[in-house]
């Protein structure tokens, strides 16, 4: 009997839904304050998963969901990258 794998879950910031890790982007935010996208989900630091999904990042910019998660003020670059690896994956 072959034993199944452990599906590693985590928590949108936006949609505050329950998804495979694989299915969401994280944005890191470090001791330094600096704050980027981790598309491998494995930098240290805080991190705040974004769904792969261009009007969650919309909603995300809206309403201010990343920033209130990382505590700090999230620049107009991360949004703007975080629609760059939606549409090139």
């Amino acid at each position: 009997m072959t034993k199944k794998r452990k599906i590693p879950l985590r928590k949108c910031v936006v949609s505050q839904e329950m998804m495979p890790k694989q299915s969401l982007i994280r944005v890191v935010k470090t001791k330094e304050g600096e704050i980027f996208v981790d598309p491998t989900g494995k930098k240290n630091g805080r991190g705040a998963y974004v769904s792969k999904d261009i009007k969650v990042v919309d909603q995300a910019e809206k309403n201010g969901a990343l920033e209130k998660h990382l505590e700090m003020k999230v620049p107009e670059t991360i949004y703007q990258e975080l629609r760059k690896q939606i549409e090139g994956k």
